[in-house]
């Protein structure tokens, strides 16, 4: 059990890591009041870990610990759903209702069509 949380924790931090500079990085590219940073990270990471459980499923390519390394871990530390919610309610109080929508909305379809595709890709492997 301790390895596995060692695992967890490590994928964790790896995470967190790729999170903060990826986000800062789209974020100072695209310079917004739009939330790009948080956005592109939590679809990467939506594609992320529906490519990390499609390798899992097929079976051999990924152990438990490497899932669970990949998945609760990195992917975990990588995505950010506070910061979503943060940003969200940040947009409702300034008012910015057609900002608030889309981010909102293209963020949960392009999230779960994310994982999805990420899933799909490992079966055509």
């Amino acid at each position: 059990m301790l390895k596995l949380i060692f695992f967890i924790g490590a994928g964790s931090f790896l995470g967190g890591v790729s999170r903060f500079l990826l986000s800062r990085y789209i974020q100072n590219t695209f310079i917004s009041s739009f939330p790009y940073g948080t956005f592109v990270v939590n679809i990467v990471g939506s594609f992320l870990i529906g490519l990390f459980y499609g390798l899992a499923e097929k079976g051999g390519l990924v152990n438990a610990e490497w899932r669970m390394f990949l998945t609760v871990g990195f992917c975990g530390g990588f995505t950010t759903f506070s910061a979503f919610a943060t940003e969200n309610v940040a947009m409702l109080k300034d008012g910015n209702l057609i900002q608030f929508a889309l981010y909102s909305s293209l963020s949960l379809f392009l999230g779960i069509l994310a994982t999805y595709s990420g899933s799909i890709l490992t079966k055509a492997m």
